[in-house]
């Protein structure tokens, strides 16, 4: 409960920041590939989504800048229909359970060259925060009717990564440009517990759930394509 706590925290003091404080804003669409023994664990494409602020944009003066990045990710999902209990086994509703992964990172960016096509590179720290919900929906209407988190842990991360800013407008009220993003990144993660698809293992007629935990390192490889504004 207190890690969920503190992950909520950091989750809207950085959306905060983001939203206020940042002279650029960059939201992209996110594949993520595991990589090692996180691959050997878990060989499936993860997606999402990610945002970043940095405090002030890069110059030829100043080609360095400062951020804070979020990003979340579903590596893998499991849907199917189960009667609503023992004693109402005629009622059936959709159990909906997902593996997400939910990265905050500082962010490091130099950017030395200025114009239409803009290279840079970028390094990152922080951590990433992994755990599995399950939701159970009605068939009829698909209201909500429970939800819990499962399993959760948190794995230290850093990481570096390289992209190529594209610019495709300028001058648009407050933003000065706006470019297509393209990047990747390389993070390497610490030591986790997590659970994958099919590690909920449900006994209804027992009443009891079984968790097969999966630990290794958390080394992730992700791309992205997205767009990045500059205010004035």
């Amino acid at each position: 409960m207190k890690l969920r706590i503190s992950i909520i925290t950091i989750t809207l003091i950085t959306l905060f920041t983001i939203t206020n404080r940042a002279q650029t804003v960059s939201g992209s669409f996110m594949l993520g590939l595991p990589q090692g023994e996180f691959k050997d664990n878990l060989d499936r494409l993860g997606y999402g989504l990610q945002v970043h602020g940095t405090f002030w944009t890069t110059s030829k003066l100043r080609p360095f800048t400062f951020g804070i990045n979020l990003g979340y990710m579903i590596y893998g999902e499991e849907s199917f229909r189960r009667p609503f209990s023992i004693t109402n086994p005629d009622v059936t509703v959709r159990v909906s359970r997902n593996y997400n992964l939910a990265n905050f990172h500082l962010l490091f960016q130099v950017a030395p060259f200025q114009g239409t096509w803009r290279p840079y590179v970028e390094g990152l720290f922080g951590g990433s925060y992994i755990f599995t919900t399950t939701d159970i929906e009605s068939e009829r209407d698909f209201d909500n009717v429970a939800s819990s988190t499962n399993f959760d842990d948190w794995a230290w991360s850093y990481g570096a990564g390289f992209g190529l800013l594209i610019q495709v407008a300028k001058d648009m009220g407050d933003i000065s440009n706006l470019y297509l993003d393209l990047r990747g990144r390389y993070l390497f993660g610490n030591r986790a517990e997590y659970l994958k698809e099919g590690d909920v293992i449900v006994d209804s007629r027992q009443g009891t759930v079984t968790y097969n935990v999966t630990e290794s390192k958390t080394d992730l490889l992700t791309i992205h394509i997205g767009v990045t504004a500059y205010f004035r």
